[in-house]
C-alpha cells in the first residue's frame, strides 16, 4: 500500500484521477506498482467478480485525508470476511457474531507484529483491538454496512486529487519465521515485527529510498524516483 503512485499518477495531466482496474494492471506490469487503499479495494473486488465471490467495499471519512476503505467478503452461507489489503492484513478475517473460534479472544497469523481481537459492536460494526509486542493496544472501529458503488468511486476520486505531502509505502517482508511489516514515511523507515519495532534509517536522499524500497517492493526504480520527486 503506498501513495507513491497517487503522487506520480496525479501529475500525468489526467481530468480523472482514480484508475480502473485495467490501467492498474498495465501500470503494475510496466512498474511494479500497486497504489493506496482505494486503488487495492477496487482491483480486489474486480478479482472478487471474476471469481465469482459476492464482495462489497467499506468505508469510512470519505472525503477526507483520513479515509480509509476496505472490502468485505462473503462465503456460500453468506457468511462476512474482511479483507483489508491497505492496513496490509495477512489475511481475511471471519467478523461474525458467531465466530466461536477467536470473536473476542487475541489471534495470530492476521495481522503483521501483532494479535487482534475482534468485538462485536452490532450486527454492522464491529472494533479491532490490536495487541502490540510492547503491550499497546490500539483500536480501529469498521462499519461493515455496504457502500454503494458510486459513493465509493467518489470517495476514491476525492482521495485521488489529494496528494498528502508526506510520503508513505508499507508492504509485507519476511522476517525469520513470520511476516513483518515494514514502513516508509516521510523520510524514515520502521519494521514493525513480534520481537518489537526496529527504526531504520532516516534520510532525505532520494536515491536511498530509491534502492531501498525497490529491494522491497521490486518497483521499477525510474517509476520510484520520479514519484518521490514529487514529494520534493
Amino acid at each position: 500500500m503506498e501513495t507513491l503512485t497517487k503522487a506520480w499518477y496525479f501529475h500525468k495531466g489526467t481530468s480523472k484521477k482514480q484508475r480502473d482496474v485495467t490501467l492498474m494492471k498495465e501500470h503494475r506490469m510496466e512498474y511494479g506498482n500497486t497504489g493506496n487503499c482505494f486503488d487495492l479495494a477496487l482491483w480486489l473486488l474486480d478479482e472478487f467478480k471474476n471469481d465469482g465471490i459476492t464482495a462489497f467495499p467499506i468505508g469510512s471519512k470519505f472525503h477526507s485525508d483520513e479515509a480509509h476503505v476496505a472490502v468485505v467478503a462473503l462465503d456460500e452461507k453468506g457468511n462476512r470476511y474482511l479483507c483489508d489489503l491497505g492496513d496490509q492484513w495477512l489475511q481475511p478475517i471471519l467478523v461474525e457474531e458467531n465466530n466461536e473460534d477467536y470473536t473476542n479472544e487475541k489471534v495470530k497469523g492476521f495481522f503483521p507484529a501483532a494479535e487482534i481481537q475482534v468485538q462485536t459492536r452490532d450486527q454492522n460494526h464491529i472494533e479491532i483491538l490490536y495487541h502490540r509486542p510492547n503491550g499497546k493496544v490500539s483500536k480501529q472501529l469498521f462499519d461493515l454496512t455496504p457502500i454503494e458503488r458510486d459513493v465509493f468511486l467518489q470517495g476514491a476520486e476525492y482521495s485521488q486529487n489529494h496528494v498528502y505531502p508526506k510520503p508513505l509505502f508499507e508492504c509485507r517482508v519476511p522476517y525469520k519465521n513470520e511476516i513483518a511489516h515494514w514502513e516508509f514515511f516521510h523520510w524514515e523507515s520502521f519494521l514493525s515485527t513480534s520481537e518489537g519495532l526496529h527504526e531504520g534509517d532516516q534520510t532525505d536522499s532520494i536515491e536511498h529510498w530509491v534502492n531501498m524500497i525497490h529491494e522491497k517492493s521490486g518497483y521499477q526504480k525510474e517509476f520510484i524516483y520520479e514519484a518521490l520527486s514529487k514529494y520534493r
